[in-house]
């Protein structure tokens, strides 16, 4: 048994960044061996989903179906039960459709998938290795299998399961007001940890040569997030402060030991092995806020609840949802993150909302109002598309969807505080998402030096089952790109489309998270600002 395809996962990667990186300029490129790959190898800008955002995107890229397939659209589910919404975290569980850890372990094939985020509880038929990403290091031995398998990594040497998982109050620390040094220390947190997942990868490669080695390093994400301004190349004149300067050489350094873990797993898998690159998003510059849900209330369709002036009714106001008055709520935005919109219906007698029969004439109206949403000194409109989420979320799950989803001018996340101005210029520039990632490809049966077109999330695991030489689900809606392979790759092994995976989704059920460390992960995600 041998390595036949390695497939990295870089969250938030961007050309806008790597193609600064890689260049042979001056003194030399700062990832060398990506260089090597974009000379090489096959690159194409990959389209995430219609809400760039980790969970929806990752799960696409995991099966080759689009969120209204999979069923998962945010960080947490929620649902209205009266006058209460009641919120939990997603996890594999959600997952309608089958993933691509499953798809080839009950082919026969050995996997091993580090790092990716919601693959917790792991499936039932693995058929490899798994350690999940987005969870609380105490989670991780039994949310990992096979059962022994944490066991067996603690002797790696300087193995740290508290380096490898979300450290809570590192990521708080970082959304706070930060002292040079602090911030300087928060892109410092992320160098070990990117280690630790390379470690096990590393092993595990070596050790166990799974036919498909997947690992994910998040921290290209969590540092563009924070640190932007000194990762964008737009950002690098010759005036900028030295610490400015010294902030860049740390990124830098990030990146630089990145490229280090690539080259080293490409290596290790062999010259015979297909490598395949993808980021669930890109990223780019957000410039201002968005308070939605302050202009919904300026627009007639919330109404706030009172607040008292105390602690406790200041720490409600800043918490993960806009505290309403659902007696007089017609629509709102649920979570930063979701950039969407929820309407209302009052399906029963005696529930709030908008009545069934009125609910298009609703939406149409509240579209209206949010394109007249406009930069006052421009006229330019604040929200510059409004999606029906049957529009861009078909399938069996839309009905989980939000029923508007909106795309800001910068890309950025909305806010949902009851704060004014609605629309408010930031201090610093920010990172945010873009939809357009990055899709790279290399090895043997690979065009050399090619660019291809735009590809689109789900077509990345319809990609990985072809290297793998597996058929291709007929109910994925994820292509191969044939482009990226050679003519001699594609007439000795063509594209195959094989049976559907309906109703092949099954994971242990026993190993979920509790309740507490749900509420830790959500506390989390507030502090990076996917929630408020």
């Amino acid at each position: 048994m041998s390595v036949r395809t390695l497939f990295i996962g870089m969250d938030g990667a961007t050309f806008t960044v790597l193609n600064d990186l890689t260049a042979r300029t001056g003194e030399g490129p700062v990832m060398p061996f990506l260089a090597k790959i974009f000379e090489e190898g096959t690159r194409a800008k990959l389209r995430s989903t219609p809400n760039p955002l980790t969970p929806p995107a990752w799960v696409s890229l995991m099966t080759g179906r689009s969120p209204g397939h999979h069923g998962v659209f945010d960080f947490i589910r929620a649902e209205e039960r009266g006058e209460d919404v009641y919120i939990t975290l997603y996890d594999s569980r959600d997952c309608r459709v089958e993933t691509i850890w499953s798809i080839a372990s009950r082919q026969g094939l050995k996997v091993a998938a580090l790092n990716f985020p919601f693959t917790a509880p792991p499936p039932k038929d693995l058929n490899g290795f798994l350690v999940p990403g987005f969870i609380p290091w105490r989670h991780l031995r039994r949310s990992s299998a096979p059962a022994d398998l944490y066991d067996r990594l603690k002797t790696i040497p300087d193995f740290n399961p508290k380096e490898l998982a979300w450290d809570f109050e590192q990521e708080k620390q970082a959304m706070e007001e930060l002292t040079h040094e602090d911030r300087e220390n928060w892109v410092k947190y992320h160098l070990p940890r990117e280690m630790q997942w390379f470690r096990i990868a590393d092993h595990l490669l070596r050790e166990e040569s799974p036919e498909l080695m997947a690992v994910m390093f998040d921290g290209v994400d969590k540092l563009q997030h924070q640190a932007w301004l000194y990762v964008d190349p737009k950002q690098q004149t010759p005036d900028v402060s030295d610490y400015h300067k010294r902030m860049r050489v740390l990124c830098l350094d990030y990146f630089r030991q990145l490229d280090g873990f690539i080259e080293k797993l490409v290596t290790a898998a062999g010259p015979e092995v297909q490598v395949f690159l993808a980021s669930d998003h890109g990223f780019t510059a957000t410039t201002e806020v968005v308070r939605i849900n302050a202009y919904l209330h300026e627009k007639g369709y919330l109404k706030w609840k009172e607040v008292p002036d105390t602690d406790a009714g200041r720490r409600r106001e800043e918490s993960m949802f806009a505290y309403l008055d659902w007696q007089h709520t017609y629509a709102y935005c649920r979570t930063p993150s979701s950039n969407g919109i929820n309407i209302r219906v009052a399906r029963n007698p005696g529930e709030t909302g908008v009545k069934p029969e009125e609910y298009e004439a609703l939406r149409k109206r509240l579209i209206r109002d949010l394109e007249d949403l406009k930069d006052p000194a421009t006229g330019e409109r604040i929200i510059t598309e409004i999606h029906l989420r049957e529009d861009v979320f078909p399938g069996e799950a839309m009905h989980d969807a939000p029923d508007l989803l909106l795309v800001l001018r910068d890309f950025g996340f909305v806010s949902i505080k009851n704060k004014l101005p609605v629309v408010h210029p930031r201090e610093e520039i920010a990172g945010t998402h873009h939809p357009d990632g990055v899709f790279l490809a290399y090895g043997p049966g690979i065009s050399k030096g090619a660019t291809i077109a735009r590809r689109n999330i789900t077509d990345v695991c319809a990609t990985l089952l072809y290297s793998l030489g597996l058929n291709v689900p007929s109910d994925f809606e994820g292509k191969v790109p044939q482009a990226m392979f050679t003519a001699e790759q594609l007439e000795r092994r063509p594209v195959v489309i094989g049976a559907s995976t309906a109703g092949a989704n099954k994971v242990d059920e026993s190993a979920g998270m509790g309740q507490d460390e749900k509420a830790q992960i959500m506390a989390q995600l507030q502090m990076l600002g996917y929630m408020e």
